[in-house]
């Protein structure tokens, strides 16, 4: 995988809040080398982004090792609990590649050579390169449905509402672009950012009352240094556009009443 650290950002974010319709999405991230801190993860944040707009949001994220058992484990929880459910690494040609064994043995399913991923990989890798590590990569879940890669060639899967992506960064993107419009998805939230010049604790409290008077609308709370001085974000996440709006007014007016600044607005 690519060691890439992604840029963090404050600005207004469009994932679905709880409630209000929206479909749900558990992300299962594959690999000792996540696990062991030698690569980070990107594709999580990825993932989330581009389900966002769709109205899907993600629930749940776990890390496991490249171990049979304990992905299966994970898949039959995370089935349970989301609508949809994306894999990440473990398709390649290696020993340690095993998520599409782990994925036909969690859906009780046999795991096959897919017969089109393996005509896509014969005309993409010349004869004498394409070695029978590199055709591991066509085994899929049987009755799985292909997911086209566009950047190297060997497919994803999906069976059921389990998705099965590359750990590559750029692959697993390329995947997801592909994979976004075949979902159903549910209602898009909105959100606001705002940021305040304090400490998050001198005003938890009336931050707790303004999240009770408006339980529609989900209100998070970010503290950071800003030029060495304490700052929060304020994050609040709505389906409705009244509600929300309400509840900015709500709490821009308890932050004045309060003396906290508000250092910019954003969404």
């Amino acid at each position: 995988m690519t060691e890439t650290t992604p840029t963090p950002s404050i600005a207004a974010d469009t994932s679905p809040a709880t409630g209000g319709g929206s479909r749900t999405a558990a992300v299962l991230v594959i690999g000792n080398e996540i696990l062991s801190g030698r690569t980070q993860d990107v594709n999580v944040r990825m993932i989330a982004t581009k389900l966002a707009p769709a109205g899907i949001r993600v629930i749940e994220v776990r890390v496991v090792p490249d171990v049979e058992a304990e992905i299966v484990d994970a898949i039959h929880a995370l089935e349970a609990k989301a609508d949809y459910v994306f894999t990440t690494g473990g398709i390649g040609p290696t020993h340690d590649d095993i998520t599409a064994e782990a994925v036909s043995k969690a859906m009780g399913v046999r795991l096959i050579r897919h017969p089109e991923a393996e005509r896509r990989l014969q005309a993409y890798y010349p004869p004498d390169k394409l070695t029978e590590a590199r055709l591991r990569m066509a085994n899929t879940a049987e009755g799985a449905t292909l997911i086209d890669n566009p950047v190297s060639i060997a497919p994803g899967f999906r069976i059921g509402k389990v998705h099965v992506l590359a750990g590559v960064p750029q692959i697993a993107a390329a995947m997801m672009d592909n994979v976004v419009p075949t979902l159903e998805g549910g209602a898009v939230t909105r959100a606001v950012t705002l940021v305040v010049d304090g400490a998050e604790g001198e005003i938890a409290q009336r931050l707790g009352e303004v999240q009770g008077r408006h339980p529609t609308v989900e209100i998070g709370s970010y503290p950071a240094f800003r030029g060495g001085k304490p700052s929060v974000s304020l994050v609040l996440r709505g389906t409705d556009d009244a509600e929300l709006d309400a509840a900015e007014a709500d709490l821009s007016t308890v932050l004045g009443e309060m003396g906290v600044p508000i250092l910019f607005r954003e969404g």
